[in-house]
């Protein structure tokens, strides 16, 4: 569905990625992780037309992004940024409105906002003004927001990219998070990809791990495939231990602190 096809992207004279290439699939959950600096945020900017690459090629759906009309692109394709500013006073339920503006059907409007406010856990939130929630309640709005983006009757595959979704939420709605990711991803065929710094939480969701180092693509491939102890030595810098889940059977991630 998404196809990134060698990449490159510089900055002056720096080098942020290097001829990098991947895809998502329509019900499939690909996790970016890496260390700092390592072009994850920069690529999903890329993907999503945000930014535009140095070199290279970025297609959804065998379309180019240039090829598509600002509006269908829109319904087909919503990104979750880390940091989202608004500093008007609108409530929770506007800003969640504001993800059903490239659609003309005001007439579902309301059914689809409140299901994406009861999907991510805030109808409570609804009268609430925006500016006056913490951090990880703000994050959980622009969810919905993004959710209510993607919503309507077509049928065809989206692709939801999520920069750092978890990063000011607390651990329920981490996993409430990135369930909900799975879920619209296995039961309606979207398309997942999710900047994550949490090993442990790509572990648990993702399909496929892509890790970058450096503007690379070191390695890809299932959690189990890629989340071994001489691997992320090399990629992290750092000792680790990597331990079977008891119920899934899926990587932990640990720091080997006696070493």
């Amino acid at each position: 569905m998404l196809l990134v096809e060698h990449i490159h992207h510089t900055i002056g004279t720096t080098s942020i990625l290097t001829d990098v290439c991947m895809g998502v699939a329509p019900g499939e959950v690909v996790a970016l992780c890496g260390p700092n600096g390592a072009g994850k945020s920069t690529l999903l900017n890329i993907a999503s037309g945000e930014l535009t690459p140095s070199e290279g090629l970025v297609s959804l759906l065998d379309r180019t992004l240039e090829e598509w009309p600002a509006v269908e692109l829109a319904r087909n394709r919503a990104k979750l940024s880390q940091e989202s500013n608004l500093t008007f006073s609108f409530k929770v339920r506007e800003v969640v409105e504001m993800g059903r503006f490239p659609h003309d059907t005001p007439h579902a409007h309301d059914d689809v906002i409140e299901t994406c406010m009861e999907r991510v856990g805030i109808t409570e939130l609804s009268d609430r003004y925006y500016t006056s929630l913490s951090g990880g309640e703000k994050q959980r709005v622009h969810f919905a927001r993004v959710l209510a983006q993607l919503t309507d009757t077509s049928g065809q595959p989206k692709l939801l990219l999520l920069d750092e979704p978890t990063s000011a939420l607390d651990l329920l709605h981490q996993e409430v998070a990135l369930e909900l990711a799975h879920t619209l991803c296995k039961e309606h065929g979207f398309a997942v990809l999710v900047v994550l710094h949490d090993l442990n939480l790509a572990a648990a969701w993702a399909d496929r791990i892509v890790l970058l180092k450096d503007g690379h693509v070191h390695h890809s491939g299932t959690p189990a495939e890629v989340l071994t102890q001489p691997i992320l030595q090399t990629i992290y810098g750092i000792d680790v231990l990597v331990l079977s889940h008891p119920n899934t059977g899926r990587p932990v991630v640990t720091i080997d602190r006696a070493r």
